[in-house]
């Protein structure tokens, strides 16, 4: 059956030129549809379309801040990071950290990975600093010597590390290469420092679930992390019942119509495709809209275009308490864990609008993967903006 046409973006006839380069030279064909062939640049708006199969490397493409920069007309190989073969844990001794461990230990196991566990710890020159919150902080006191930390921080690793041979002895955990890293700092800095240097598959964090008291809203180094890091993050909750990936049968799929979700979800399924799971794209919203059943009933098709075979089942999810329906739903539907995209906001969105994400990790029981848009608001222009 042959390939049908889409329409990738709407441009002026100039942009369309430049990206029409930019895609042919990365192999895929291009055309540009509705041309005043007389005067073509008076054109105030052309369709740039492509095959139907192209789309999701078209959007990785396109979705780049330096597009439209001359640099990348005729470059074939755009330049990509490597990620490294490891998993992060960020570690504090705590029972839900152990939670963490036993997760990352089973699936580095199935992807043939090094588990790093990394451990951040801060002198009182941080201390000031420092909001209160997560047992990453270690309390202080005047007596206390920068010596006397350094002595007790290598100890609970000690501590750490024969819990885990002796799990791994008991054939609790895999048998798998996994490394002990100490460093000092602020957590979250340090945390996310380490995962920019190294590229990991995943950071995998433990967290106490919604039973947390309040006070951890204020300084919580998983949401933070959450927040701010470029690569996949996996938040999990003490009391999730399930140990392994391989056990997760039902994912949702949190989806705002946006094409960053595509791209999103790409990352997602190729990261996780050797297990076996159905999808659940769900859209959160306050009112009813009958448009938004349109648009994720045209995401399920192109889904099931993209991804045959894969079960992908799609609702609305309508309540004046956004998290309040999304935990019915969870419950309903035996949802194992949720997945969105977070887009990069700046510190001002940060600081006075929290994101679904960071909400709903002190909200949830569920574990929740976040996969992360680079780009900042600010830069948040897209083709689609023409």
């Amino acid at each position: 059956m042959e390939d049908k046409l889409v329409t990738l973006a709407i441009l002026t006839y100039t942009k369309a030129q430049i990206l029409k380069n930019v895609l042919e030279n990365e192999g895929i064909e291009t055309y540009i549809h509705n041309v005043n062939q007389i005067q073509p640049v008076v054109s105030s708006g052309v369709r740039l379309r492509i095959k139907e199969s192209d789309l999701p490397r078209a959007l990785k493409i396109t979705e780049s801040s330096t597009w439209l920069s001359e640099s990348i007309v005729g470059e074939k190989e755009p330049k990509t990071e490597n990620k490294s073969n490891k998993i992060l844990i960020p570690v504090d001794f705590s029972n839900y950290s152990m939670k963490a461990c036993e997760f990352a230990f089973n699936l580095a196991k199935t992807e043939n990975a090094e588990v790093i566990l990394l451990h951040v710890y801060f002198t009182p020159i941080y201390a000031s600093s420092l909001p209160y919150g997560d047992v990453f902080n270690y309390q202080v006191g005047d007596e206390e010597t920068v010596k006397t930390i350094i002595h007790r921080v290598h100890s609970d690793l000690n501590t750490l590390s024969a819990k885990i041979k002796e799990k791994i002895v008991s054939g609790e955990f895999p048998d798998i290469k996994y490394s002990c890293i100490l460093r000092e700092g602020i957590p979250e800095e340090e945390i996310l420092r380490y995962a920019k240097e190294e590229r990991p598959i995943v950071i995998i964090m433990g967290t106490r679930g919604k039973n947390q008291k309040d006070i951890d809203l204020i300084g919580s180094v998983t949401a933070e992390v959450i927040d701010r890091s470029r690569v996949p993050v996996l938040a999990i909750p003490e009391n999730t019942p399930f140990k392994q990936f391989s056990e997760v049968k039902r994912i949702a799929f949190i989806t705002n119509f946006d094409q960053r979700d595509l791209i999103a979800f790409e990352a997602f399924f190729n990261t996780w495709k050797s297990f076996h799971f159905s999808v659940f794209l769900i859209h959160l919203t306050e009112s009813k809209d009958t448009w938004n059943e349109i648009k994720l009933a045209g995401i399920k098709e192109y889904f099931h275009k993209q991804y045959p075979g894969l079960e992908i089942h799609y609702d609305v999810v309508m309540n004046n308490n956004l998290l309040k329906g999304l935990d019915q739903y969870i419950k309903d539907n035996q949802i194992d864990i949720i997945t969105l995209t977070s887009y990069k906001r700046n510190i001002f969105a940060r600081l006075f609008n929290p994101s679904i994400a960071r909400k709903m990790i002190f909200h949830s029981d569920t574990p929740l993967l976040v996969i992360k848009d680079d780009r900042t608001e600010a830069k948040k222009e897209t083709i689609l903006e023409e």
